[in-house]
């Protein structure tokens, strides 16, 4: 058996079963391999490396397997770079297999030549180059053990062209099957951390859960709703924290923060005298740049990493575990005191905050202006839309308003966006990823003309693997996040953002996907039905309000 067989072979032992990628000449073995091979892994080949990790990343994120993604020395492991660093810092297990060129012309200039580990290293958990064959099979079981326990995050292994043709021992060719799926190795709080969280819990007042997308990635879901409901306490999410609660329950009172939050989820924010962070660290965007939780308002966290810990605010009491475990423990100490039906008023104040937002947000999402309003595009896609629908957003012009004021009906992850780092690009790579993962939903993909510029020769790997998948594309011909914030921030002095108005329906139709460009707002409801209903991939460009001239829900354009 050669290195690259047995890269094969790790992966397949891993339970491995898709892989994206991009060939390149460092790949020839590894190909050759796969090719070879009978292992069951799905090789997409992808049309740019950076959209095989976005891939992997979106197929994570549905399945809790270890997303995987390779491509070919040089450019190529530079074009991956931005898939890492997302993975890495959203805490979703990505491997990155990046070929290298011969160990032996190290220091030669030999083409594609680069540091992958220097390069790799700072935006991942793990990083190795392999430079012995048979280091392989063990590098592989570091790799997913590293991605898939504690806080997960991305790894790259480097696999030079000569360490592919060695041999390599058949009988170290075994796995970890825990570290198949994540989290792995789940560790529970210490002793008496949650009796501490439970007690600071019942002597607050107005407390308020905000949920990170730790909740999640536990699939602490039943825990928190039981917790929720036997307190009646409110529970506020993170976007990456959006499906923690399903966002129609009524102790869910949806996203807080800078980007998705509105005036009257903010109001409890204000107003809470306890802050309980569920696997959130309380970044700039759920606070508002630390806007709140104010000075002096009590904190109780709960994370898998203690890093988190009084890093934002000071804290109370910090429960650092697994949040399954975190929250069942939680739930057995109120077991335990009889704790039942006390109620914090949570529902009640949370129903008034929705009411008053779902008028303001019907108001615009009934009006028959054009170029047609991003709420009435939320509202048409929560009517045709399945409840089990997986939809992913760039964090553009579609992410506050499908943050503010999409429904999710079901707990788990169906909402996916690129929160860490924001590339553009993302939607419409790692729908098909989320697709793979999970093909029997209905698979979703949001974003802006801007970003669908980046990686719209994507539609054809779409159109190639047949999938069904209806992407939507918010038009406004400008790159509308920046543009609002020059409108914002610098008095309308616009420089550098708009470009040329472009036929996306077209441009999807000539990769052979079905297409529709609507500006008409009264044929958007009909148009989205059919595009959803479609057995194919479908594509709807619709040309709507430009984000600085609209009420988007972003806290900084509010003022």
């Amino acid at each position: 058996m050669n290195g690259a067989e047995a890269m094969v072979r790790m992966l397949q032992a891993q339970g491995v079963r898709h892989m994206f990628g991009l060939c390149g000449d460092t790949t020839l073995p590894f190909y050759d391999a796969m090719r070879g091979l009978d292992h069951g892994i799905t090789h997409v080949l992808t049309r740019d490396e950076r959209s095989a990790t976005y891939m992997a990343d979106g197929y994570s994120r549905v399945t809790g397997r270890v997303g995987v993604a390779e491509g070919p020395s040089g450019g190529g492991a530079t074009y991956i770079l931005p898939g890492l660093i997302e993975a890495t810092e959203s805490s979703y297990a990505l491997l990155a297999i990046t070929t290298d060129i011969s160990v032996g012309s190290y220091g030669k200039y030999p083409l594609t030549e680069v540091d992958q580990e220097a390069l790799m290293r700072p935006l991942t958990k793990w990083n190795t180059v392999i430079r012995r064959a048979d280091h392989i099979p063990r590098m592989v079981r570091a790799a997913f053990r590293a991605m898939t326990t504690g806080r997960p995050g991305a790894a790259h292994i480097g696999l030079p062209h000569d360490v592919q043709y060695d041999p390599v021992n058949p009988f170290d060719i075994w796995a970890d099957p825990e570290t198949a799926t994540y989290p792995a190795y789940r560790q529970a709080p210490p002793p008496g951390a949650a009796e501490a969280a439970v007690e600071a819990i019942l002597s607050a007042k107005r407390p308020l859960i905000v949920c990170g997308g730790g909740v999640v990635i536990a699939g602490a879901w039943e825990e928190l709703q039981r917790l929720a409901e036997r307190l009646d306490v409110a529970v506020a999410t993170s976007i990456s924290g959006q499906g923690s609660l399903a966002e129609t329950h009524p102790n869910c009172l949806g996203v807080v923060g800078s980007n998705g939050g509105t005036d009257e989820t903010w109001e409890m924010m204000e107003a809470a005298d306890l802050v309980v962070f569920m696997g959130c660290r309380a970044g700039s965007t759920t606070t508002a740049r630390w806007e709140a939780p104010r000075p002096g308002t009590r904190v109780v966290h709960f994370d898998s990493d203690p890093m988190v810990m009084n890093a934002n605010y000071r804290t109370e009491v910090a429960v650092v575990g697994d949040l399954k475990l975190a929250l069942g423990q939680v739930n057995a100490v109120l077991d335990a005191r009889g704790q039942g039906a006390q109620s914090f008023g949570g529902a009640a104040a949370v129903e008034d905050r929705k009411r008053r937002k779902i008028a303001a947000f019907d108001r615009l999402a009934a009006s028959d202006a054009a170029p047609i309003r991003p709420e009435r595009v939320v509202k048409e896609l929560m009517r045709v839309l399945p409840e089990d629908a997986v939809v992913v957003s760039d964090p553009g012009t579609s992410c506050p308003y499908f943050s503010a004021h999409y429904q999710l009906p079901r707990p788990g992850r169906h909402f996916i966006t690129n929160r860490a780092h924001g590339a553009l690009g993302y939607a419409l790579a790692a729908a098909l990823g989320a697709w793979f993962g999970r093909p029997e939903a209905k698979a979703v993909g949001l974003m802006g003309d801007g970003s669908f510029g980046f990686t719209c020769g994507e539609l054809e790997t779409v159109a190639r693997c047949g999938a069904p998948i209806t992407y939507v594309v918010f038009s406004n011909a400008s790159f509308g996040w920046i543009k609002a914030s020059q409108a914002a921030d610098k008095g309308g002095r616009f420089y550098n953002v708009d470009f040329g108005r472009a036929d996306n329906a077209a441009v999807a139709a000539a990769y052979g996907i079905r297409a529709w460009r609507v500006e008409d707002p009264s044929e958007l409801g009909r148009v989205l039905a059919e595009a959803v209903a479609h057995g194919g991939p479908t594509l709807v460009d619709v040309a709507v309000q430009p984000l600085e001239e609209a009420a988007a829900p972003v806290r900084r354009w509010m003022g």
